[in-house]
């Protein structure tokens, strides 16, 4: 036999490879192949799109949050820091430290004739806010610099200013919780702000819910003298920033409140990663039902092959050269097939927002609505790390699945298999 010329190990190679092409008289079983070519090339490419999708929605979220609320902040336990001058003092030049803010904030209410709607209400210094965020990157018509002290000047987010139907110029009464004692008894206090530009950051959480004032305006209406709310850092490394800002109180003494950007919004990041999660093993199963598909083409292949395999027994084929002839076909389909779906997975990653606008204009709705998603288009972060497991995984469901059907024919015996052949 010729293909036994060519070695023990590379003829199994061989006959495995020319097995992959379809017979004319058996369409069927290149039909399966096809199949299972398909769906794993399918349930790969679905994996990788999705979770590029969600590491993308990760990644926008994280720097748009961090472009509002800084790196971590350090507040006094009864919502006023008094000393923060000389914590500022203390704390400037510390390692990893970029730069320091004070703030006030408080909720409250505002009011623009028959309307009104409850706000996050933050009171900044406009030249340290610029260094401990990018707010004033998302500002339209006037920007930080209209905040003056004095002035009772405000800025909204421009879905806030919409739902109260003020716009630049326009006046808005800002209502705290906090009370004045009149002859009639408790009255809110309260104090008219003019509107001098609008906040687009393209998170409905914070266009819709902040308003900014300048800090002694807010010190006034809180009655807080020269104290203020606490100090927001900003930290050479954003990731680290609540080991980092836990180490600053230790050293500081006293007792204080501290928090980062992770503890604030620790529910968003835990929901994508929970969603990945799931998402990876439901769309795995695609993957699981395209390698059942190659069981079922291997099977049947060994079973139209019962009579070739007793004849390269009988020339002295051992079981495990059978065993490589199957493995060989049904990873041939798992490679390519995982091949595929890479390619196109990451074809659709790198083109998803063109792809979602295109739908969106061709159907007429909107499948990313900022309101829901905080986003206002479907962005994609494509990790390797990502990639790297998908294909792993792929590729040891599609090999794993060749075992059986793999095994069974090398535990064909030779006189049973010619026994029942014509």
């Amino acid at each position: 036999m010729s293909e036994r010329s060519l070695g023990p190990a590379a003829y199994a190679w061989w006959i495995g490879a020319r097995y992959l092409r379809a017979r004319r008289d058996n369409r069927f079983v290149g039909f399966i192949s096809g199949i299972s070519m398909a769906g794993i090339a399918l349930g790969v490419a679905v994996l990788i799109a999705v979770l590029s999708v969600m590491n993308g929605f990760e990644r926008d979220l994280q720097a748009r949050i961090l472009g509002v609320v800084s790196h971590a902040t350090l507040e006094g336990t009864d919502g006023r820091l008094d000393d923060w001058r000389d914590l500022r003092r203390r704390t400037t030049g510390r390692p990893g430290v970029v730069a320091i803010a004070p703030y006030i904030e408080g909720q409250g209410m505002l009011v623009a004739r028959d309307r009104s709607a409850a706000v996050e209400l933050r009171a900044v210094e406009p030249a340290d806010e610029r260094a401990v965020s990018t707010l004033h990157q998302h500002l339209s018509g006037g920007g930080l610099d209209e905040l003056k002290p004095g002035a009772y000047r405000i800025l909204l987010g421009h879905t806030l200013a919409t739902e109260l139907g003020v716009a630049i110029g326009d006046s808005v009464l800002v209502v705290i919780a906090q009370g004045n004692v009149t002859p009639a008894g408790v009255a809110p206090r309260m104090r008219r702000f003019t509107v001098a530009g609008l906040i687009d950051v393209g998170m409905y959480e914070y266009d819709r819910g902040l308003a900014l004032m300048h800090l002694e305006d807010a010190r006034r209406l809180y009655r807080m003298g020269d104290s203020v709310t606490g100090l927001r850092y900003a930290f050479a490394d954003g990731e680290t920033a609540g080991q980092q800002i836990r180490k600053l109180a230790e050293g500081l003494g006293g007792s204080f409140l501290i928090s980062d950007w992770s503890r604030r919004h620790a529910n968003f990041f835990r929901s994508i990663q929970v969603t990945k999660s799931i998402m990876f093993v439901v769309l795995l199963l695609v993957v699981a039902v395209a390698a059942f598909n190659i069981i079922a083409t291997l099977v049947m292949v060994v079973k139209e092959k019962r009579s070739d395999i007793a004849i390269l027994r009988t020339l002295g084929g051992t079981p495990r050269e059978i065993l490589t002839i199957f493995v060989v076909q049904g990873a041939a389909i798992g490679v390519v097939g995982t091949g595929a779906g890479v390619a196109l997975g990451l074809l659709i990653a790198h083109n998803i927002t063109a792809i979602v606008g295109g739908l969106e204009r061709l159907l007429g709705i909107t499948l990313v609505d900022p309101q829901v998603y905080f986003i206002s288009e479907l962005p994609a972060d494509v990790q390797s790390g990502d990639v790297l497991a998908i294909t792993v995984t792929a590729l040891v469901l599609g090999i794993a699945a060749t075992l059986y059907p793999a095994w069974r024919a090398a535990r064909t015996q030779p006189a049973e298999a010619l026994r029942h052949e014509v």
